[in-house]
């Protein structure tokens, strides 16, 4: 349906331009190379033909596709962050592209020794004969997530291109910063006017999310007591000691190394202390809202505890919630679930349904009242330098959004 080389040449002139958001920055979007791409972005959505293109002072970018049929239809969205992780950097991303990939090792970077190796990322396998693109090793390559704007873009293209194909209102958003969790914050959901929406935001084809964690910040404040080594009995408190019995009296189990699927934990992120005081700083992750709630308590009762063994109160702790399981929102109204699922079966997508390991620009929406799941856009190994993505894998994501819209229209007739 969508031609190759014209959805490879779009991605790559996306990753090509840097930009990588900032989690110290206080200003949306957090990084001004961020507008360049946003940018972008408007004048070819007005090129391919979409109207009420906007730009706000944040680069929030948003456009219509106007319904070309003449019954009622919901008003339907899709989404997707054109920002790229702080984790990795993001400048002079040189893709490669790899044709009829024989399943092998892929030397990304001769120099440097660095390999993608289907011996150890075993998903390579079922790419066998199909066009990656990658990274040369030294930068992420970006499909998180310009891979969801390079089909949302085709997709809107496509619509507009073949306006046989029966369709309702479609909007779409372009975001900043949702690589550092603020790229719902600044979205006008009421100005975007839309029933319900879907990132373009997942992994690996068939990924089709409607679950993820709640999710909270936790930072330990330790306070001790600084005394000279040598004259320091029944006198110092190291509060590195007492950081180090928080630390060993949660779950040992409980952490990312050790958890999948549904199960929660608890993440010690940073230490940074001395004798006089110790700042630890978690994050907290659970499914279950019920099992989220009760690993907030075992915290601070942790911290009453070790308290109680002291004359004075020498630990705190600050919890801050960050977002919620979207399935709450999103179960009232699973037929938009159930036509993702429709759709990707109809274009041979077999649909992989699980719950999200982290958070989603959809969860927030889904709280400020944009039911939103998440469908896959294709990329593997997201935020490092052994980033790639199947050319095939992101036709079958425009595919699959051409289908949905028909599909939603056909619903309504």
């Amino acid at each position: 349906m969508t031609n190759k080389q014209h959805i490879i040449d779009r991605f790559i002139s996306y990753v090509k331009i840097d930009t990588q958001s900032d989690p110290k920055s206080t200003d949306t979007p957090s990084t001004k190379k961020q507008w360049d791409l946003a940018n972008k972005l408007v004048q070819e959505l007005k090129e391919i033909g979409l109207q009420e293109v906007t730009i706000d002072e944040h680069a929030y970018v948003m456009a219509t596709l106007p319904a070309n049929v003449p019954h009622e239809v919901p008003v339907i969205g899709f989404v997707s962050h054109f920002d790229t992780t702080p984790d990795f950097t993001g400048t002079n991303v040189n893709p490669q592209i790899i044709e009829n990939y024989d399943g092998k090792d892929i030397v990304l970077n001769k120099e440097k020794d660095i390999i993608l190796s289907p011996d150890y990322f075993e998903d390579l396998e079922q790419y066998k004969g199909q066009t990656l693109i990658t990274t040369d090793g030294t930068t992420l390559l970006g499909a998180d997530d310009k891979a969801g704007i390079t089909e949302i873009m085709t997709a809107m293209e496509y619509l507009v291109d073949n306006p046989e194909i029966p369709h309702g209102k479609i909007r779409i958003c372009f975001t900043p910063d949702e690589e550092i969790g603020r790229g719902a914050h600044k979205f006008n959901v009421e100005k975007f006017g839309a029933e319900w929406a879907y990132t373009m935001d997942g992994s690996q084809i068939g990924e089709l999310e409607y679950e993820n964690f709640n999710a909270a910040q936790a930072v330990v404040k330790v306070s001790g007591k600084s005394v000279h080594p040598g004259y320091a009995k029944d006198k110092m408190v190291n509060s590195m000691y007492i950081a180090q019995d928080f630390i060993n009296s949660l779950p040992r189990m409980e952490t990312p190394e050790h958890t999948e699927g549904r199960q929660g934990f608890f993440h010690l992120s940073s230490i940074n202390g001395d004798v006089e005081e110790t700042i630890l700083e978690y994050i907290i992750r659970d499914h279950d809202k019920t099992h989220f709630e009760a690993r907030k308590q075992m915290m601070q009762d942790l911290v009453s505890d070790i308290c109680s063994q002291y004359e004075r109160d020498c630990i705190s702790i600050e919890i801050k919630d960050q977002y919620f399981n979207m399935r709450e929102k999103v179960e009232p109204v699973m037929h938009i679930v159930d036509l993702a699922q429709k759709a990707m079966e109809e274009v041979d997508v077999t649909p992989i349904i699980k719950p999200i390991r982290g958070g989603t620009d959809g969860a927030q929406l889904s709280f400020m009242g944009l039911p939103c799941p998440n469908i896959f856009a294709g990329g593997h190994n997201f935020h490092g330098k052994y980033e790639y993505v199947p050319v095939e894998s992101m036709q079958k994501a425009t595919e699959v959004i051409v289908k949905l819209a028909e599909l939603t229209a056909r619903k309504y007739e």
